[in-house]
């Protein structure tokens, strides 16, 4: 039985100097546990709740942690096969191996699956140092520096704001041949305004559970599967994935219910098929409001607001409240140069939302906390406003 081995990845081109551990990953020739080489303490985390140095099955060879904030972390277990199968899908979907270029943290799935895919495919990937920040102008410099006979990379949302209020930042996105968005959920203004640029985007459902996106612009990859499970009348339910993207379970966790039937993975996500097959996330299970005995979704809340254009970002939670249980409160961010009042907020959410779901509170802020590859961090925000 081999080891996990702790991977230190550094932040930037350096990174590079882990190839021959990322390929052995590929080969199944080691177990890895990737961590960020500049964060002693997250690392020190993840060594020790996922069992660095310590036996595992020689069928896995890669562990990465999920980019959840509280408790213990989780570490799904992924072999050569799952990385190989969501390569290959990845790639049928796009039209073929290419170059990619990073401009994500790498020990998370997201940034990782971008190292891996292009060194599967021979090509030294672009890299970019995001330690500091996201800066669109280095996708000029970037793009241009790109090899292979396709171009790939992956941004989150927040990264492709700040790309399309840079001119020249756009018009280099828009000569690769795919830009895979992912980490949180893209909305539809956002991705609209991003076409009409010229940028080919393609947006993501996944999680490092599943080797990171799996269901590309709704639609599964091949050999995935989207199950709902016990859809309510309007067919939202919990989304259940399968196939031969998905981890064979947690690190250390071998009887977790989401793993409960080998091959698939009982997200904590709800949402609906249409009638072509078609994934909409709704929400998700964990965050559901409870407000005056009703149930808020704050994904159906947030993307209300989202709907105008001098908002770029939302996050809707619940507070608690002696009266309700919980209130809706929304943060919102100006989109660049815009002026936003709470009074506009609460507006736009009641001309599309029963008026419990309206927000009793908004904050405007410059920013929204972040975890992860790019999600929201409620707890974080919850804690600030609370």
């Amino acid at each position: 039985m081999r080891t996990l081995t702790t991977l230190p990845l550094r932040a930037g081109p350096a990174v590079l100097d882990a190839t021959e551990q990322l390929v052995g990953i590929l080969d199944g020739r080691v177990a890895a546990l990737p961590v960020p080489a500049s964060d002693q303490t997250e690392t020190d985390r993840l060594v020790t709740a996922l069992g660095a140095g310590e036996p595992i099955d020689d069928a896995v060879s890669l562990v990465v942690a999920t980019s959840g904030t509280t408790g213990v972390p989780k570490g799904a277990m992924h072999t050569r096969e799952t990385l190989a199968a969501s390569a290959a899908a990845t790639e049928s979907f796009l039209g073929g191996p290419g170059g990619w270029l990073l401009a994500l943290p790498p020990h998370h799935i997201a940034g990782l699956q971008v190292l891996l895919r292009s060194l599967r495919a021979g090509h030294t990937p672009v890299i970019f140092d995001v330690a500091g920040g996201f800066d669109p102008a280095d996708l000029v410099t970037g793009i241009d520096a790109m090899t292979g006979p396709r171009r790939y990379t992956s941004l989150v949302p927040t990264q492709l704001i700040k790309t399309l209020d840079d001119t020249s930042a756009t018009a280099a996105l828009c000569e690769v041949d795919a830009v895979l968005v992912g980490g949180a959920a893209t909305p539809p203004l956002l991705a609209r305004r991003a076409v009409d640029a010229g940028i080919p985007i393609v947006r993501t459902y996944g999680m490092s559970e599943t080797c990171g996106g799996c269901v590309y612009d709704g639609v599964a990859l091949d050999g995935v599967h989207i199950g709902i499970d016990d859809p309510n009348p309007d067919g939202i339910g919990r989304v259940v994935l399968s196939g031969p993207v998905v981890a064979l379970g947690y690190r250390n966790l071998p009887d977790h219910p989401a793993f409960a039937t080998p091959g698939e993975y009982r997200t904590d996500d709800l949402g609906r098929l249409d009638a072509d097959g078609v994934l909409s996330i709704v929400g998700r299970a964990d965050e559901a409001i409870s407000t005056g005995g009703l149930t808020v979704v704050p994904q159906v809340v947030e993307a209300a607001i989202l709907s105008d254009p001098t908002i770029a970002e939302c996050a809707v939670l619940g507070l608690p409240d002696e009266r309700l249980g919980e209130r809706v409160v929304a943060v919102v961010v100006p989109a660049g140069g815009a002026v936003v009042t709470a009074e506009q907020v609460r507006a736009v959410a009641a001309e599309q939302l029963d008026r419990t779901a309206v927000p009793r509170e908004v904050f405007i802020v410059g920013e929204l906390p972040r975890r992860g590859p790019g999600k929201v961090d409620r707890a974080a925000l919850r804690r600030t406003l609370s």
